[in-house]
């Protein structure tokens, strides 16, 4: 009677051995493929915030902005799950290896549920607290009878988590002392407008970018650049690019433009705001918007000078201040345009009453101009929109130059053995993965990148 069950039972096995074995296959690629997804979607918000370091995003589809490819992370996973394979050798350490990554993960969802019923739908505590004690009592027999396998294989997810909370911890530590560093060693407005012709400090044309972590004030980097090298160009911009912890930030909202010092030394700063989950966008899009954002700001600063508001009133409240400017409405206000040519064209002034063109005379390819809307009322504003839209058209006609920070992080003498160990993985991490340039597409050939040292 065993025989002939045990028989039975390999007979109708060789039967259904390749349909299950088919539908194994199919179930293991679309459960495999929705964890690389995932991973993929966790390391893009992660470096967003500054918790991972930089690594090269691949959006794959033109519609779906959330379907990116990671070739670092793909490769990661690939050696991992060959080394686990040829490492455990048996399906049954793979299976609580397995298990108890499962378990943490619900155990994880769980707790954060909670505090979802009490922060954003504004439940009761009792009710957050009925659920975490339900669902969590269960999830945690499973957890520990997960951990009962700790030596046979149920150590690799812990170690693994452990690896990568680690290598979480030492970039984004780090990178807020930096930050930090930053913001205790910049420079004050008054040095910056203290730069003129009587230190031999000279203004070369072109329009300069300079990347800066800081809000306000002016970076050291900067400050060590004109040190060295007397020189910045004519039309000065600190740009700040912002990762915010919102998944999307609306167009009407991503840039914030402000002037730095009086309109005639042409500094503005610019705020750049980016949610996890947003595009970047490459650098011809996103040079042509700052361009328009600041012929926006002209305008409306002009505007805001026209209007019935006292000069101190105009000195407390306006210049220390940002201004929301959309990258969807730019085209419509700024008037900002582009056309190939190779003519000559006399600069001009439009009158008060009636919107008008500025030209400039240039022998490159490009001609740029900015028209003056009925945002200005004033003859002697529109005179000075005018100019300072020439200046800036003149600027971007000789070109853009992106200056950026090269940092070299150095721990203080005396420092613990877990921050010198803290400092050496932070260097690790940022020699072998992208540098800033690459994250914001900067062209090589407009790139300048000013030596800093950090010692933290």
């Amino acid at each position: 009677m065993y025989m002939n069950l045990q028989f039975c039972l390999i007979k109708t096995s060789d039967k259904v051995r390749w349909p299950v074995l088919v539908l194994a296959i199919l179930a293991s690629v679309v459960g495999s493929q929705a964890i690389i997804s995932g991973t993929f979607s966790i390391i893009n918000q992660s470096q967003s915030l500054s918790c991972f370091p930089r690594v090269k995003v691949v959006h794959t589809s033109e519609k779906i902005h959330g379907q990116i490819y990671i070739p670092e992370i793909n490769w990661l996973l690939m050696i991992l799950c060959i080394a686990v394979t040829v490492g455990f050798r048996d399906t049954k350490h793979m299976g609580n290896a397995s298990g108890l990554a499962v378990i943490t993960v619900m155990l994880v969802t769980t707790f954060l549920t909670s505090l979802v019923i009490m922060v954003c739908w504004h439940k009761p505590p009792l009710l957050a607290l009925g659920f975490l004690l339900f669902f969590g009592s269960v999830e945690a027999l499973y957890f520990s009878a997960s951990l009962i396998k700790f030596l046979e294989g149920a150590w690799l997810p812990i170690l693994l988590a452990l690896i990568l909370m680690a290598v979480m911890l030492v970039w984004h530590i780090t990178t807020i002392k930096k930050y930090e560093f930053d913001l205790q060693n910049k420079v004050t407005l008054e040095w910056l407008l203290a730069l003129g012709d009587k230190l031999g400090m000279v203004r070369v044309p072109g329009i300069g970018l300079v990347y800066t972590d800081l809000t306000s004030g002016v970076p050291a980097n900067f400050s060590r650049f004109v040190t060295n090298l007397p020189a910045f160009h004519k039309v000065l911009v600190f740009v700040c690019v912002k990762s915010v912890p919102v998944p999307y930030v609306f167009p009407a909202e991503r840039y914030l433009v402000g002037r730095v010092g009086p309109p005639g030394h042409r500094s503005y700063r610019c705020i750049v705001r980016y949610g996890y989950r947003d595009v970047h966008q490459d650098v011809d899009s996103f040079e042509t918007e700052l361009i328009e954002s600041l012929a926006m700001f002209i305008k409306l600063n002009a505007s805001y000078r026209c209007s019935e508001v006292s000069q101190s009133e105009q000195l407390e409240e306006w210049e220390p201040g940002l201004t929301v400017i959309g990258s969807n409405t730019l085209r419509d206000h700024a008037s900002y345009d582009l056309q190939d040519s190779v003519q000559h064209s006399a600069a001009s002034v439009p009158a008060a009453d009636s919107p008008g063109g500025t030209g400039l005379e240039s022998n490159s390819s490009k001609q740029v101009r900015f028209f003056i809307d009925s945002l200005v009322v004033s003859p002697e504003a529109d005179k000075q929109v005018a100019e300072e839209l020439e200046a800036l058209a003149a600027a971007r006609e000789a070109g853009t130059a992106f200056i950026l920070g090269h940092s070299h992080v150095q721990c203080k003498p005396g420092s613990s053995v877990v921050k010198k160990l803290t400092v050496v993985g932070y260097n690790f991490l940022r020699r072998n993965c992208r540098g800033p340039d690459v994250v914001l597409r900067v062209p090589p050939a407009s790139l300048l990148e000013v030596g800093m040292v950090y010692v933290l």
